[in-house]
């Protein structure tokens, strides 16, 4: 009897206690979960790092409180290929992206920055330019540990190059692996994965990564498949080749059983823009089969990378320095100049990146323009382009069809992202132009392709952004707006959000986003820059799962 009235006292002592409150509270939103249902009136409540509630939250307490009448919540949007890896060494504030709603980079295109040896290490100071950086970490997951701990804004994850591994093991050589080789690139790969790798990455027009085999990469996936990662590729060819490459990376995840993705899917240069239809029966053949096939893109019809792939292969084969020493070499570099091919006419090549200072002034113009100026072909000013600079040189391709960009964006399994580092518009960052989708992709997805142009949703705009990369990567408590999960929050106009970055001035940010938050931490406030690091190493299935 006691005990009864014990319980009943209990019962109504706890009734009578007021509802715990919310470290934040989001009041008055239109609230997109992110799994493409339509926008719903509702507070969003969070605690900690954590969404606690949501729904009507009127009359709770929380200690600090956004007004979000009139504009939209989402989850934090994903960006699944980002090269912020040594910009935010340089900047942790992420600003170009923050600004957009971005809430993770997803690094490591074909090269991580780990694992790495001595060689390596020395590599990566010789290649420094404006932006200079110590290298305490030697595995990735100590690089991505480094970030969290030195201070970021936005989250972070990572796939295991393998072009990072074959140099790790093989250096830039071109054959096959021996069999020892082999398992020293798969031990490395293992440790990848279970210190948070979210997967393999290949980038095969780049050396050394296009130096492996599909039965290699094969191999190597089948390690992935191991941890439940995936496997993701900037494919062999995205020109007259596209289809074979396409082939090749759905051979690759059918015979290692891995889901794999498609880095920027595009058909480039013009004579080839009607292969895109061709390379996307291929995508859904495959994915009517059941494997899990998904691509992703950048919103613009321009892509950019190094003047130097436009050189014969033989002339990259042993990485940047043996292709300094082909170009001291007359013969060599005449022959490389006779077999340079061009899938965009010289026109059409922006100039963009330099290494040595004293060339910068050529920022901004194109290749026929720079040839014309000295009295030499295109072809030619390439060679000697790459010679004085020492370097790459980042340029800008304009090779794609707008129509061809609409149609990739229709596709429901198209992710987004930026292909570009995360910038301020200031200071060092200055120094180099870049391509405008460094500070504009996701704003101009929100506003041109959706609120412009009508080719897809905004609810359909905001999974792609969210719930499809984080459930691709399969990311615990990621890419959706629901309680339990983690507090990655945008909150913006749909109205008003908009890019400003053009190819004469890329270094604007977008407008229209008000507020984000990164682990229930404001980053954004009033589009604003709170100065708040709370960005942590977003560890991939494989975490931590050792394999016999």
């Amino acid at each position: 009897m006691y005990a009864l009235r014990f319980l009943i006292l209990l019962l109504i002592f706890s009734s009578c206690q007021p509802e715990p409150g919310f470290d934040v509270v989001i009041r008055g939103g239109q609230l997109l979960d992110g799994s493409g249902s339509p926008a719903i009136r509702a507070d969003l409540g969070i605690r900690g790092d954590t969404i606690a509630a949501i729904g009507d939250l009127s009359g709770r307490k929380a200690k600090t409180e956004i007004d979000a009448t009139g504009l939209h919540l989402a989850p934090g949007f994903i960006n699944m290929l980002s090269w912020a890896n040594v910009s935010l060494l340089e900047d942790g504030r992420s600003q170009s992206d923050i600004r957009q709603g971005v809430t993770l980079e997803v690094l490591g295109e074909g090269r991580s920055m780990g694992p790495l040896n001595e060689e390596m290490k020395r590599e990566m100071r010789n290649g420094q330019q404006d932006i200079t950086y110590d290298i305490p970490w030697t595995t990735l997951g100590e690089y991505l540990q480094h970030l969290e701990e030195r201070g970021v804004s936005t989250n972070v994850a990572s796939f295991v190059g393998n072009g990072t591994l074959r140099e790790y093991v093989m250096g830039y050589e071109k054959r096959a692996p021996t069999p020892a080789e082999m398992d020293s690139m798969k031990t490395l790969l293992r440790r990848g994965m279970e210190e948070g790798a979210v997967g393999l990455s290949t980038s095969l027009i780049y050396v050394p990564s296009g130096h492996a085999s599909t039965g290699e990469i094969t191999d190597l996936a089948r390690v992935v498949s191991e941890y439940g990662g995936m496997y993701i590729s900037h494919i062999r060819n995205e020109e007259d080749s596209l289809l074979h490459a396409v082939r090749e990376l759905i051979q690759i995840a059918e015979d290692a059983d891995v889901p794999a993705e498609i880095y920027h899917f595009k058909a480039s240069g013009q004579d080839n823009w009607d292969l895109l239809d061709s390379a996307i029966a291929l995508v859904e053949d495959a994915r009517s089969r059941g494997l899990e096939i998904t691509t992703d893109m950048y919103m613009y019809n321009a892509s950019s990378t190094g003047l130097n792939v436009l050189l014969p292969a033989w002339a990259k084969d042993g990485g940047h320095e043996s292709t300094m020493e082909y170009l001291r070499d007359p013969e060599a570099r005449q022959r490389m100049i006779e077999e340079v091919k061009f899938h965009v006419p010289p026109e059409n090549i922006l100039l963009v990146g330099f290494r040595n200072k004293d060339m910068r002034h050529l920022i901004g113009k194109n290749l026929a323009e720079v040839a014309a100026e000295r009295g030499i072909r295109p072809r030619e000013a390439i060679a000697d382009l790459i010679f004085e600079d020492d370097s790459r040189i980042q340029v800008v391709y304009f090779s794609m069809s707008e129509e061809n960009v609409e149609k990739k964006l229709a596709l429901p399994y198209m992710a987004i992202c930026s292909d570009a580092g995360s910038y301020t518009n200031e200071g060092v960052f200055l120094e180099q132009s870049t391509h405008p989708r460094a500070y504009g992709s996701f704003a101009r997805l929100l506003s041109h392709f959706v609120r412009d142009r009508g080719v897809i949703s905004l609810e359909e705009a905001v999974r792609r952004l969210t719930s499809l990369p984080a459930g691709n990567l399969k990311l615990r408590g990621r890419g959706l707006l629901k309680p339990g999960y983690f507090a990655d929050v945008v909150v913006f106009d749909p109205e008003r959000i908009q890019d400003r970055a053009t190819f004469e001035q890329p270094h604007q940010y977008a407008t229209g986003v008000e507020h984000v938050l990164v682990n229930g931490v404001p980053v954004l406030q009033n589009g604003e820059h709170t100065g708040n690091f709370p960005g942590r190493f977003v560890r991939g299935p494989g975490y931590q799962m050792k394999k016999p």
